[in-house]
């Protein structure tokens, strides 16, 4: 699938990088990876994420920052 067939609001990844990498399409040039917004082809390669992969992703962020923020208060 590419770019241009995800409807905006849609979260992917891009084949071959980094797969803790999770964008959002924010509109038909641009997607968002932790809230900044990145150009992107229309004709670059995705893979869509599942509902439950969404769901994980999130969680794990939700988890990493616990861990964080517990980490900052301990010292």
């Amino acid at each position: 699938m590419t770019f241009s067939q995800l409807r905006t609001g849609d979260y992917f990844r891009i084949p071959g990088m980094i797969s803790g990498y999770v964008y959002r399409k924010a509109n038909d040039s641009q997607c968002s990876i932790n809230c900044v917004l990145q150009p992107i082809r229309s004709e670059t390669e995705v893979r869509r994420l599942t509902p439950t992969e969404v769901i994980n992703h999130f969680a794990q962020e939700h988890q990493e920052f616990r861990q964080f923020k517990n980490a900052v208060i301990i010292h």
